[in-house]
C-alpha cells in the first residue's frame, strides 16, 4: 500500500461521524492515527449492540485505540505527551468542551507550536448559532441542500450522512493543506470547519445559480438540465439514465427502445423541449422501461453506448465485474472480532491500490502499546 502519509502522526479526539471520518481519510494515506476515546468509548460503538457496530467500523479503520479521561490529571499528562511528538490534532466537540477538557487549540499548540490542530463543529466557532447542537439532517437542512433531495409530494428525510462525511473530506483537505504549509514555515496552524460552511461550499452550484441568474433550484432543477431518469423496468428493477446534451445518446436511445420516431415528437425535438417538457418525457418512455427486465435493457443501452445503468444495491454492486477488476472490496482479521470487510480508498499512487486495511481497534486496544511507556516514563520521572 502506498502510504504517503506515513510519518504523520495524527491525534484524533473525535465521535461519531465528523471527526472520525477525517481522521479515517488521513488514515488511508498511511498516517498514524490514535482515536483518545473516553472510558466509555466513542458513542458510534454502541449503536448496535455492544461496542463495535457497523456505523463505528465505517469511520475508524487504520487506526489505534487509546483511552484517556483528560479530566484526570494523570491522563491530561499523558495527552500532552503524545501531543509533543504529535502532527495534527482532530476534535468535532461542540464550542467550549474542548476548553473544558484541557484540549483547546491554544494550549496545545503551546505545548507543540508545529501542531495543525483540526476544530469541527457544527454551525462555526462564534455567532449567533454557535451553540446549536448539529447533526447531518440538521446541517442539510440548514445549507439550502437538503431541499434539493426532499421530494415536495412526499418529504422524508432520505440518503446517507452526507454532512457528516463532506465535513470530513473539507477538515482532511484543510489539514493537509496547513500541513504542507507547515513544512516551509516550521509551524502548524487552528483549522477550522463546521458542517454548516462545509455544506454550503458542497451546495456551490445551488448558491452560483442564485448568484448569477437569480434562480433558486428545486429538487428537480438539476435532472431537468442534465436530462437524468429512472425507470422501473418489467421485472420490478431500476435503470437509470443519464442524457446529458449530445444529440447523439438520443438518438442511441430512441433505436434501443424501439422508437427511432420519437426525436420527432414536439417534447424530444431538442434539449430546451426536454427540458420544458420533462415530465412528458418521462411518460412517453416509462412504459415502454416495463416491457422488458432490467438485464435486456442493459444489454441493449450498452450495445449502443447509452449512458445507463442498473441501480443496484451493495450487495449488487460487489458482484459486479468492474468492482471485482478495481478490487475494491478488501478485508482483514481483527483477533477478537474476526473478519472486517471494507471498501477501500479509491485513490491510487503511481498505480499501487490500497489493499491493506487494519480493522477497527476495539476500545482502548493500544493502551498499553502506547500508554505503557509513557506513564512508565512518568513513574520514573
Amino acid at each position: 500500500m502506498a502510504q504517503v502519509l506515513r510519518d504523520v502522526r495524527v491525534l484524533e479526539m473525535g465521535t461519531f461521524i465528523t471527526g472520525p471520518a477525517t481522521g479515517m481519510l488521513l488514515a488511508d494515506l498511511g498516517a498514524d492515527v490514535v482515536k483518545i476515546e473516553h472510558p466509555d468509548g466513542d458513542p458510534f460503538r454502541a449503536f448496535k449492540g455492544g461496542l463495535y457496530s457497523p456505523h463505528f467500523q465505517t469511520y475508524n479503520r487504520n487506526k489505534r485505540s487509546i483511552r484517556l479521561n483528560t479530566k484526570q490529571p494523570a491522563d491530561l499528562a499523558a495527552l500532552d505527551r503524545l501531543v509533543a511528538d504529535a502532527d495534527i490534532f482532530i476534535q468535532n466537540f461542540r464550542p467550549g468542551v474542548a476548553d473544558r477538557l484541557g484540549v483547546d487549540a491554544a494550549r496545545l499548540r503551546a505545548i507543540n507550536p508545529r501542531l495543525v490542530y483540526c476544530a469541527i463543529s457544527g454551525f462555526g466557532p462564534s455567532g449567533p448559532d454557535r451553540d446549536r447542537p448539529a447533526f447531518d439532517t440538521v446541517a442539510q437542512a440548514a445549507s439550502g441542500f437538503l431541499r434539493l433531495l426532499v421530494n415536495p409530494e412526499h418529504p422524508r428525510v432520505v440518503g446517507p450522512a452526507i454532512a457528516d462525511s463532506i465535513t470530513g473530506f473539507y477538515a482532511a483537505y484543510g489539514i493537509l493543506g496547513a500541513l504542507h504549509e507547515r513544512e516551509r514555515t516550521g509551524r502548524g496552524r487552528l483549522v477550522e470547519v463546521s458542517m454548516l460552511e462545509a455544506m454550503c461550499h458542497f451546495n456551490l452550484d445551488d448558491f452560483t445559480h442564485y448568484f448569477a441568474a437569480g434562480e433558486v433550484m428545486g429538487p428537480y432543477s438539476r435532472p431537468h438540465v442534465s436530462q437524468s431518469y429512472v425507470f422501473r423496468c418489467g421485472d420490478g428493477g431500476w435503470i437509470a439514465l443519464h442524457m446529458s446534451s449530445p444529440a447523439k445518446f438520443w438518438e442511441a436511445l430512441a433505436e434501443a427502445v424501439g422508437r427511432p420516431d420519437m426525436l420527432s415528437l414536439p417534447e424530444f425535438r431538442d434539449r430546451d423541449a426536454r427540458i420544458a417538457h420533462y415530465e412528458e418525457v418521462v411518460r412517453f418512455l416509462a412504459p415502454i422501461f416495463l416491457t422488458r427486465s432490467r438485464a435486456q435493457w442493459e444489454e441493449r443501452l450498452r450495445a449502443l453506448e447509452v449512458p445507463h445503468s442498473a441501480v443496484l444495491s451493495s450487495e449488487e454492486v460487489l458482484e459486479t465485474g468492474q468492482i471485482r477488476h478495481l478490487e475494491m472490496e478488501v478485508e482483514a482479521d481483527h483477533p477478537d472480532m474476526g473478519r472486517f470487510r471494507t471498501i477501500r480508498s479509491p485513490v491510487s499512487f503511481d498505480g499501487e491500490r490500497s489493499l491493506e486495511i487494519r480493522p477497527p481497534p476495539v476500545l482502548g486496544e493500544h493502551d498499553e502499546e502506547l500508554l505503557g511507556p509513557l506513564r512508565g516514563q512518568e513513574a520514573a520521572e
